[in-house]
């Protein structure tokens, strides 16, 4: 990914979404721009305009903490937005050749397989960068039963290219864009992933929705909240969910979900569990009869 690029569009996108009002700005006349004006943004965080324009062109190199704090507070960038400045700060500098281009292959070490595999009653997995689902508690298999016909299983692959996703995800623009925004968050820390780049094109090229989505250059990421989902056997549920990210594992994450007990989402959840329960039997009936 073109660092400056990724520069230039972000802080574009985000002086066009804060109006003069909103910045306690007069407003004088007819504007041509969305948004504040780059001598606006540059008075708002006490920089000259030819600094602030050098900064929009992309060139973050060099810039001190004191400035992104500075164009932070006049873009009113909220947290996560923030820390993508940071980010795309510190790829700027730093030089592409101290960056490993073939980054060790993530793996899951066995305690926290026990651990997801231990959660017998609450969907749980273990994701990458990507949104690889790399290791997966049956409970989880079965929420995402379509998403896991797929391989590698990738929840933004089958957001934008599987059409069951619209029926699996009752909010699924919601759920498209928050997908989008992690990604462009994992862009701006790993720059050079090629696997990361790669899947960003292979989207960008099979998706039109994934590219508007993409071009708006908002970020996000996952920590807790919640979800509704439609699931083919047991029908609506809405069920939170936490992510943390696994330390020591750089781009590992684990993501729990639940529901609270005696609800109707617990029950469907009961549920879930009795079919994935079934559909395991059935399986292995199957294969007892091939081997036959």
């Amino acid at each position: 990914m073109d660092n400056r690029a990724e520069v230039s569009a972000f802080l574009k996108s985000r002086r066009a979404k804060i109006t003069p009002e909103q910045a306690g700005m007069p407003v004088y006349g007819q504007r041509r721009v969305p948004g504040l004006r780059r001598g606006e943004v540059a008075m708002l965080a006490g920089m000259s305009v030819e600094y602030y324009t050098r900064l929009e062109r992309g060139n973050l190199g060099g810039v001190s903490d004191s400035v992104l704090d500075a164009l932070a507070q006049a873009l009113r960038l909220d947290d996560t937005e923030r820390d993508h400045l940071y980010a795309l700060a510190r790829a700027a500098n730093t030089s592409p050749a101290r960056v490993r281009r073939r980054p060790k292959k993530a793996t899951v070490r066995p305690s926290v397989l026990r651990i997801v595999e231990g959660l017998h009653d609450q969907p749980a997995y273990v994701r990458n960068n990507r949104m690889d689902i790399l290791a997966a508690n049956p409970l989880a298999r079965a929420l995402l039963n379509e998403v896991f016909e797929q391989e590698p299983a990738n929840t933004c692959r089958f957001v934008f290219l599987d059409p069951r996703a619209t029926r699996l995800y009752p909010d699924w623009e919601r759920v498209a864009r928050d997908g989008v925004g992690v990604l462009r968050v994992e862009v701006a820390k790993n720059p050079y992933d090629r696997e990361l780049s790669n899947l960003i094109g292979e989207l960008s090229t099979r998706s039109d929705a994934f590219r508007t989505m993409w071009g708006a250059h908002d970020v996000h990421v996952f920590t807790e909240g919640t979800k509704r989902f439609h699931h083919p056997a047991v029908g609506e549920m809405e069920l939170v969910h936490e992510s943390l990210d696994l330390p020591g594992e750089q781009g590992l994450s684990i993501t729990v979900y639940g529901a609270d007990p005696g609800t109707p989402d617990a029950d469907a959840l009961k549920l879930l569990a009795t079919w994935a329960a079934s559909q395991n039997r059935d399986a292995a009936a199957s294969q007892a009869d091939t081997e036959r």
